[in-house]
């Protein structure tokens, strides 16, 4: 089966706090700020999580999180080098985050956390063989 043609550019997530939430993943996930367009109506920032992966985060007055934020739901699942978890882990927790245990065990290593903004994470270990875990 060849590969579609198509990947993903960007994941849009609203936030009660557009600054909060870009000095969040900056300091833990090192998604670093980029020029954003200047024809958006809200408070709202770019930034790049990877080449040709961005995350937009727009401000949106008394956002509250959906309650299907959790691993079998809605999440966003980013990979992060084994050796890094630990001290990753450790940002999270002092940025405000909250770790949560998996609720099944896979072959490779993960974890998840819940952001500021009640979003749910999943890190995975990147070296990882994900593309023999998920063939039918």
């Amino acid at each position: 089966m060849s590969q579609p043609g198509t990947a993903i550019a960007h994941i849009t997530l609203a936030t009660g706090n557009v600054v909060e939430a870009t000095a969040f993943f900056e300091s833990t996930l090192g998604f670093a700020p980029i020029v954003r367009p200047e024809n958006i109506e809200v408070q709202a920032a770019w930034l790049q999580i990877a080449p040709g992966q961005q995350l937009h985060l727009l401000q949106v007055e008394g956002f509250e999180p959906s309650p299907f934020e959790r691993e079998f739901g809605r999440h966003v699942a980013v990979t992060c080098p084994l050796d890094e978890f630990e001290s990753l882990r450790r940002r999270l927790v002092e940025q405000g985050a909250e770790l949560i245990d998996p609720q099944r065990s896979t072959p490779f290593q993960r974890f998840f956390f819940r952001d500021r903004d009640g979003y749910v994470w999943e890190v995975v270990d990147s070296a990882a063989d994900l593309q023999g875990v998920t063939k039918p």
